[in-house]
């Protein structure tokens, strides 16, 4: 009998409360180490070496403060449900209309599983969720672990115990990449202690430090490296305006019809005002513009406005 594999969904949700406890746990043994341990002490020390250690820190704490608030509003922020009265668009005029669509919309409390037993809607671009029971728009799966349809899903992480989808997908991107800058400032930071760890016979610092200084140097050196090769192909998946569960289809097609420039798909997914490039939120113009940012397709306004509200 073959294993069901979502039997394990409930699991994922609870190891992620775990992750966000691991997650929070490495930063505070980092910050011990660079903070009280290291660079903290050596700004008394005078001349270069404070002059150094004030350098580290400030930096440590700017790139420190962006991750967290990058991570936090990964973790908080919904990546975007369909709303619960959404309905494909019908083009009467063109003959475009589904009659699925049609009975559904005659019928709000219709049920569509019932409806597609006995093969796909006359209309392919019309997807039906079969375990949420509701229409989907396009770029839209469903996730086992949150337990509904994400638009523009990109992956679940139990890293930020949340499903990366449309509307968090930028804040994932930069925590990337403020966690890359500052595990490659913590080791390059720690390269020195590291070596002379191996190389001085006689050790300064007492047998905690020197454990806790080991661990975290090994830490942020593996996850430095990780995390570049995440953050590469994440970026080549932004700029061809696709995501993780898209990559594969993306291939087997000759053009890709989302694929609208580099930069249009940039501003897809941090918007068209710089100042908020790098920071993890969006200027009241970039919002107003969101769904045509996303490349989703709702009837009416309001629908939008609902979206928000989840």
């Amino acid at each position: 009998m073959a294993w069901n594999v979502f039997k394990f969904c409930t699991a994922l949700r609870a190891l992620g409360s775990i992750m966000i406890v691991l997650v929070l746990g490495i930063v505070g043994v980092t910050y011990y180490v660079i903070v009280v341990a290291k660079y903290g002490p050596a700004l008394f020390y005078g001349g270069l070496d404070s002059f150094d250690a004030f350098l580290v820190l400030v930096l440590f704490h700017s790139l420190l403060v962006m991750l967290l608030w990058s991570y936090f509003t990964t973790v908080l922020t919904d990546p975007g449900g369909v709303p619960p009265n959404w309905r494909p668009s019908i083009d009467e005029e063109s003959g475009d209309a589904d009659p699925l669509v049609r009975l559904a919309r005659e019928d709000p409390d219709l049920d569509l599983n019932q409806s597609t037993m006995l093969g796909e809607p006359a209309n392919p671009r019309t997807r039906v969720c079969r375990k949420c029971n509701r229409f989907k728009p396009s770029r839209c799966h469903h996730c086992s672990v949150c337990g509904r349809c994400i638009l523009k899903m990109d992956h679940h992480c139990v890293w930020v115990v949340n499903c990366v989808g449309a509307l968090n997908y930028k804040y994932f991107l930069l925590f990337l990449f403020y966690s890359f800058l500052v595990t490659t400032l913590v080791t390059s930071s720690l390269l020195p202690l590291f070596i002379a760890f191996f190389t001085v016979d006689e050790k300064n610092e007492t047998p905690e430090i020197l454990v806790a200084t080991f661990v975290t140097f090994v830490l942020n050196l593996s996850f430095a490296l990780s995390i570049l090769g995440f953050l590469i192909m994440h970026i080549s998946l932004v700029f061809g305006n696709t995501t993780t569960i898209e990559a594969f289809q993306k291939k087997t097609n000759s053009k890709w019809h989302y694929d609208l420039g580099r930069r249009k798909n940039f501003e897809q997914v941090f918007g068209t005002d710089k100042r908020y490039w790098l920071i993890p939120a969006y200027s009241e113009e970039d919002l107003e513009c969101m769904p045509v940012l996303q490349g989703f397709e709702y009837p009416t306004r309001p629908d939008w406005d609902e979206l928000q509200q989840l």
